[in-house]
Formats: C-alpha cells, sequence, structure tokens
C-alpha cells in the first residue's frame, strides 16, 4: 500500500517513541490473544483420547460424563476424568495452562502444612494451580482478571467505534451544512453535555438489567457529544480547500465529499482521540461495576474483584491482582496516546508557502 512521505515521517517518528510503540505491541498482543482464552485457560479440557477416539471439548458441545465412562450423565468434570486416566496409560487428558475458567468453583478440600483446611479466598498455590489465589466464592483470580481484560477491551473498543463514528459523523454535517442547523445542534448539544454520563448510566441500569450491549448503546448515545467540536472546525477548515471546490465542480454530492474526502483527511483527530477514548470505556465499564450497576455477576470484571478486594482488604492478592492489571492497561493506553499525538500532530509536519 502506497504512503505518502508524510505519513512515513509520522509513523517514523511514532515508532521512535518506544514506550508508545511497545505498548501498542504489548496491548494488542495481549489481547489477540484473549480471543482464544478458552484454549489457555478453560475448565474443559483441550484434547481427550479415550478408547482409540480423540475429543476436543473446548469449543463443542457439553460432552456428558458418560461418554468417558463417569457416572455422571452432566457435563464432564475433566479434573476427575485427568485423575482417573492416571491409571490408564492408554487413555489422556490434555488440560490447558490454567484448568479454569471464570465462572469455575473450585470446592476441593485443600489443607496447609499443618492440616487444616483452607476455604475461600485461598492465597497463591502453584500446587493447586491456581497461581493468583481464588476469590472468595472460589473462583480463579488469573482466569477473572483475564476474562475481565477480553470483556473490557471487547467494550471499549465497541464503544469508542460507536462514539468516533458518530460524533465525527454529526461534527462533519455541523461544519459542512453551517447555518441555523449548525447553531441549533449546537445548543442542543450543550445541553445535552451537562448530562453526567455515569449518573444517567445508573438511573437506567435501575429500571433494565444491565448488559454488555445495554451499557454499550447506553454509554454510546451519551458519549459522543464531545467529539465534534473538532471535527466541527476541521471541516470548516477542509471544505474552504481547492480540493473540495474541485470535487463539487465534477459533480460529487455532499455525502461523497464528506465522507470521502474531508474525513479522510481529518483523520489525525480520530486517530489521537482512539487510546484515550479507549482508556475511558475501561474506566467507565470498571466504575459502573464497582457499584454495581455494570456487568451482571457471575460475568468477570475489574469492577466486582476491586469490590471484593475492598470487602477482603487482607487478602492482598484479590486487589492487588485487579489494580495491578487495570494500571498496566491504563498506562499503557495512555502512552499509545501520548506517541500519537506526539507523532501525529499536525503542527509538527505542516509546510507553509
Amino acid at each position: 500500500m502506497f504512503l505518502s512521505l508524510t505519513v512515513r515521517k509520522k509513523l517514523k517518528k511514532f515508532r521512535s517513541i518506544r514506550r508508545g510503540y511497545y505498548s501498542l505491541i504489548i496491548l494488542t498482543s495481549l489481547f489477540v490473544l484473549s480471543l482464544g482464552l478458552e484454549l489457555f485457560m478453560n475448565r474443559r479440557a483441550v484434547l481427550v483420547k479415550y478408547e482409540g477416539n480423540y475429543y476436543f471439548p473446548t469449543y463443542g458441545d457439553v460432552i456428558p460424563g458418560t461418554t468417558f465412562g463417569l457416572e455422571s450423565e452432566f457435563e464432564t468434570n475433566y479434573h476427575e476424568l485427568k485423575e482417573l486416566f492416571k491409571d490408564h496409560p492408554e487413555n489422556y487428558v490434555l488440560m490447558p495452562i490454567v484448568p479454569y475458567d471464570q465462572y469455575f468453583t473450585d470446592l476441593r478440600d485443600i489443607r496447609d502444612e499443618k492440616g487444616n483446611k483452607l476455604y475461600p479466598p485461598r492465597p497463591p498455590n502453584a500446587s493447586t494451580e491456581h497461581y493468583l489465589g481464588t476469590d472468595t466464592t472460589g473462583r480463579d483470580i488469573l482466569a477473572r482478571v483475564a476474562y475481565a481484560f477480553r470483556s473490557s477491551m471487547i467494550f471499549a473498543l465497541l464503544l469508542t467505534l460507536i462514539i468516533i463514528v458518530v460524533g465525527n459523523s454529526v461534527g462533519c454535517l455541523m461544519g459542512y451544512i453551517g447555518g441555523r442547523f449548525d447553531i441549533l445542534t449546537q445548543r442542543l448539544l450543550e445541553m445535552a453535555s451537562g448530562i453526567h454520563v455515569l449518573l444517567c448510566a445508573i438511573f437506567f441500569a435501575t429500571i433494565f438489567p444491565p448488559s454488555l450491549w445495554s451499557l454499550l448503546f447506553l454509554l454510546g448515545i451519551l458519549s459522543w457529544m464531545g467529539y465534534t467540536a473538532d471535527m466541527r472546525v476541521l471541516t470548516f477548515r477542509e471544505k474552504a480547500k481547492d480540493y473540495v471546490t474541485a470535487a463539487r465542480g465534477l459533480g460529487a454530492g455532499h455525502l461523497r465529499i464528506m465522507f470521502k474526502y474531508i474525513i479522510p483527511n481529518s483523520i489525525v483527530v480520530i486517530i489521537m482521540a482512539l487510546p484515550f477514548q479507549i482508556s475511558s470505556g475501561i474506566s467507565n465499564l470498571t466504575a459502573l461495576s464497582y457499584l454495581g450497576f455494570g456487568l451482571p455477576p457471575p460475568e468477570a470484571n475489574f469492577g466486582e474483584l476491586l469490590e471484593q478486594g475492598q470487602q477482603r482488604i487482607n487478602e492482598l492478592w484479590i486487589l492487588g491482582s485487579a489494580v495491578a492489571t487495570l494500571v498496566a492497561i491504563l498506562v499503557m493506553t495512555t502512552f499509545i496516546g501520548e506517541a500519537l499525538r506526539e507523532a501525529f500532530d499536525p503542527k509538527k509536519h505542516t509546510v507553509y508557502e
């Protein structure tokens, strides 16, 4: 793909800002890996060999225990099956690296060195494969942190997409049409901007049961107003340039001019806003979940882990895991945003003739 000299300079500048560049690589890699999280953290086996037949339970239908010679007609407990197959070397069970998912409650009889029974929350223990311990109901902290990261990133990316598309489209319309439409829309946006997003979300959550999609819709329609101003100003500037006049003279329609010429030439505003909006989306979801108005239980989310950690302040592995992960994500998104702003700042790559 052909890139102009100016774009190549901007990308080279971005790569030279190492904390932002490496943060982008790390965060993108973690998110891509999280899309296949069931292969790494799951109570279901990755592979089961039984009497010469191979089974792949991870993404398939529920396999009853009777399939493998167990008495249960419900879903197979692959932890028990792995122990059972130790005496049958011709059969084996391949479990994920972390053999728990975000829902699995470990109620095994686990005891400390003195023989005392350990009740949830249990501290980190490599022998039980709870590498970051368990929460108050016996669920694996590492699995819940990983699944919370995935759900938070998906939520933030979808929310960012909605806000960027709606906010920049409305801002472009305001700047392109101008006149009474621009003035009236500004007054409406000024009134709407006085609505507190989180308070409004809490209000609706008391009426309608919260879910990922309802929160996404609600925060999306309340958060896009702040992205109209910059695009409006840029559209005023771009529509006065010669290439827009030439496109209009060649018969291009208004929508074609706005969405094919003006918005692509104002892409720098969209790029610089992306990381900060992702950070804001994760923070809003965490805040709502912490207050009890976010993702419904038992879905893993950072807010619920923070609330558990506050109640069990002595069990530092609960609060520490959530805080460390959340801080790392927000710091990396901030580094990416700063690097993009530094590299794509038009004032640094403008030539005046």
